[in-house]
């Protein structure tokens, strides 16, 4: 069994000690009207004018449906993005990406990260949504968007997570189980060299994600040697990105082999990358090490991180957009407001 519980250090027992809070929906309700989930904030106030992104509101469906015992509100959530989703897919399954305030689409509909992003909310939701009408209709969407296929690693990544959400609640489902092998392959598996074994040369963003998806498709395929790649690829990920036993994420400019390492800014949605990673390798493993990631991920936000600052507001509810030199950047959008929900989602699950 592959583990990182002596080479990452013992940060995470220290980050998994802090209490997490009960993860809220309140600043998520804020950035939402009866259309979709506005992409960003100024401060804790909705920018209207920039619109909505389906990636966002992908995300918003996942977290959702994540809720065990849903609160009306978060059922209401879970409506209006699911009713988004599905007026964003065309007839061949592809999405369109950005709407305007206006209700206007501003581009076509592809195959992106928004693509790859909503098969995965709408996977999530099929799997796990309490409401059966829900879980049905978000079936449909995602059936027909996963015959299709992107050229992007990282969509394909997105879209194989939603495949196997599908996979553990449909063991049948043959579109999703196609769709998750050739996510895994898409991704690829790294190299021999233990200094760098990665598929790419260069960690971007959502890094967490392409090993996640390479161990799902590991576990849920019985493909044994895969799923000690994708374990192998997370555990050298979570390696290089704890720093004096706190977790000290990739930034936003990425890094490439051999090149400088930055320190800033780091985003929210590489800290719940890794947490969703984390504790998928900790429920196919049963190793603990995991669950000690999963702190580190929950401590990063609470202030456990290179600057021992708290990157969450809890007057709101709302996650700050990164982790600058100088501190946390005070804007609370979408996508870092839900990568601090669904990172405290598995805190309370792992509890």
């Amino acid at each position: 069994m592959i583990t990182s519980r002596d080479r990452a250090g013992d940060g995470g027992h220290r980050a998994s000690a802090l209490r997490a809070p009960t993860p809220s929906f309140a600043h998520l309700a804020r950035l939402s009207d009866d259309t979709g989930l506005f992409e960003h904030a100024r401060h804790a106030i909705v920018r209207r004018e920039h619109g909505y992104c389906t990636d966002d509101v992908a995300r918003g469906l996942l977290v959702a449906s994540r809720e065990p015992e849903p609160s009306a509100q978060v059922l209401g959530l879970a409506e209006r993005y699911l009713a988004f989703l599905t007026h964003a897919q065309d007839g061949r399954g592809a999405f369109h990406n950005r709407l305007g305030h206006d209700r206007r689409w501003t581009d076509q509909a592809g195959l992106g990260d928004w693509w790859g992003r909503a098969l995965w909310g709408l996977g999530t939701a099929a799997a796990r949504n309490p409401a059966d009408w829900i879980r049905t209709e978000a079936l449909v969407a995602f059936s027909r968007g996963a015959a299709r296929r992107s050229a992007a690693p990282h969509a394909m990544a997105f879209a194989g997570l939603g495949a196997a959400e599908v996979l553990r609640r449909h063991p049948g489902h043959a579109v999703a189980g196609a769709l998750l092998d050739d996510a895994a392959s898409a991704v690829g598996t790294g190299g021999p060299d233990p200094r760098w074994p990665w598929p790419q040369q260069r960690l971007s963003y959502a890094n967490a994600a392409l090993a996640e998806v390479v161990i799902a498709a590991g576990h849920l395929r019985g493909n044994a040697a895969l799923l000690a790649d994708g374990l192998r690829m997370l555990t050298w990920l979570r390696e290089v990105q704890v720093r004096d036993g706190r977790l000290s994420v990739v930034p936003a400019g990425g890094w490439g082999r051999d090149g400088p390492r930055l320190r800033h800014d780091q985003q929210p949605i590489e800290v719940a990358a890794l947490a969703d990673a984390c504790a998928t390798a900790a429920a196919i493993t049963g190793d603990p090490a995991w669950e000690v990631g999963l702190g580190q991920a929950v401590g990063w936000f609470l202030g456990d991180n290179d600057l021992g600052m708290a990157m969450w507001d809890p007057a709101t509810g709302g996650g700050y957009d990164g982790l600058t030199p100088h501190g946390p950047n005070l804007n609370q959008g979408a996508e870092s407001t839900l990568a601090l929900i669904s990172t405290l989602q598995h805190a309370r699950r792992s509890s």
